[in-house]
């Protein structure tokens, strides 16, 4: 095992994986901007280290800089966490070649699922569904036409190099494309350095449940069931749960299935996450997030495993902690993002000085928690304060301690997504599994 892993990440990301190393006895090492200096994560770990300042591209967006810190802190791995340079295989890549272990898949399997047009033929190739789309990159607007048309409107276009819903444009009919086209292409620029685009058929209120999975180098993948992300604004998640609820059998079955037959087919090592799409009893390949997700804590609470203890011993070069029989899906369990926005204002960021803070304590609750009282909350970074997590023996149990749970959170000098968070735990839809993609913005739990 690691004597020391760099955590090259901040707020609640890093306060967990420092609790991660703690656990196995491996000395964490922080890192941190400017405006974080006062930021739990600092205090948590066993030694801090400055990287720059403020603006992401120069401190957490800077692969250089967390290199240099990893050599002075004399750390053996690299935890990247989610966001920032999780994603980034050159950041992988120069990890490696510096000598430091990334904490997350070979840089190889990064790139490919990275670019989105590549693993669409990858998961094609291990017979994974997707969605009916272009088999490449479009280059010209007459092109995009051409497949549009042969698709069927509504389409979505989709940048190739992104992810996480970033830049994508819906496009209703034909006579509004060329604009779209050229909105599209403008985000992807600004967004992942590249405006090649693809285009696939829009799904019409359709679910997002994604399987966790989990490889090591010897080949061995299992999945950890699925998690329910239909809550989202701008195609962003906001809440999760798992299970999913009222998700048929057999269908779960041919996603987990799916899930590591294409997991497999890539050489995948480490925690990862297939995205599917998910309208009746039709499921596609969305992405792939080749990293630890957000939402991890949901599986963590309904399987009783521990994902970040389990990546940092298969970084070490262990096997699997667990065989495929040996991961159960127990009770339910629902997380709740609180970010720094308010919902009134089309969820716009809320930056400002946490003036009061009161978190919740409870049988089947659990926090994860990136800040304090004090602490400024930056426009230069994601406004994610914490995510509350409920477990409960149904999901009943666990949505009404979830919902007794965020009535006693106070957070004062921000607003917060909280207020819309109970009324979606309030309404029908919610209480009866009923949920997709495009409720928050049809204005499904508007006050």
């Amino acid at each position: 095992m690691f004597h020391s892993v760099l955590i090259a990440n901040r707020g609640e990301i890093a306060c967990r994986i420092i609790r991660g190393c703690r656990a196995l006895g491996i000395r964490a090492v922080a890192v941190h901007s400017e405006a974080d200096v006062d930021w739990p994560h600092v205090r948590e770990a066993d030694e801090a280290i400055p990287i720059g300042p403020a603006p992401a591209r120069d401190s957490y967006l800077a692969p250089a800089r967390v290199l240099e810190a990893a050599r002075a802190g004399r750390v053996e791995a690299i935890h990247p966490g989610y966001g920032f340079l999780s994603e980034n295989w050159r950041f992988a890549k120069a990890c490696e070649e510096a000598g430091f272990v990334f904490v997350g898949p070979p840089w190889r399997v990064i790139q490919q699922m990275g670019d989105k047009i590549q693993a669409r033929w990858l998961m094609a190739a291990a017979g994974v569904p997707v969605v009916p789309g272009s088999d490449g990159a479009l280059e010209t607007i007459e092109r995009a036409t051409e497949l549009a048309g042969q698709i069927g409107y509504p389409v979505m276009l989709k940048a190739a190099a992104g992810g996480g819903g970033i830049g994508m444009v819906r496009v209703a009919e034909a006579a509004g494309l060329a604009a779209a086209f050229a909105t599209a292409q403008r985000r992807a620029q600004a967004a992942f350095g590249s405006a090649a685009l693809f285009v696939e058929r829009y799904l019409d209120r359709p679910r997002h449940i994604e399987v966790q999975v989990f490889g090591d180098r010897d080949g061995h993948v299992v999945h950890l069931h699925e998690r329910e992300c239909s809550i989202q604004r701008r195609h962003q998640k906001l809440l999760e749960e798992s299970p999913a609820p009222g998700l048929d059998p057999a269908l779960k079955e041919r996603l987990t299935t799916a899930a590591v037959a294409g997991a497999r087919a890539v050489g995948y090592v480490n925690a990862g996450t297939m995205e599917f799409i998910v309208q009746g009893q039709d499921a596609y390949f969305l992405e792939m997030n080749t990293r630890l997700q957000v939402e991890h804590p949901v599986t963590e609470e309904v399987t009783g495993l521990d994902l970040v203890s389990a990546q940092l011993r298969v970084a070490a070069g262990e096997r699997l902690p667990w065989a495929q029989e040996e991961i159960p899906q127990r009770g339910a369990a629902i997380e709740c993002r609180i970010y720094a926005e308010n919902p009134a204002r089309g969820f716009m960021p809320s930056p400002g000085r946490i003036a009061r803070l009161i978190l919740p304590v409870g049988p089947g609750v659990r926090l994860e928690c990136g800040v304090a009282e004090g602490v400024e909350v930056s426009v230069h970074y994601d406004p994610l304060l914490a995510k509350l997590i409920a477990w409960g023996s149904s999901r009943e149990e666990a949505r009404a301690r979830m919902e007794a749970a965020l009535g006693a959170v106070v957070v004062e000098g921000v607003a917060t997504v909280i207020p819309f968070h109970r009324r979606v735990l309030q309404s029908a839809a919610f209480r009866e599994g009923r949920v997709h993609t495009q409720m928050v913005e049809e204005g499904a739990f508007n006050g």
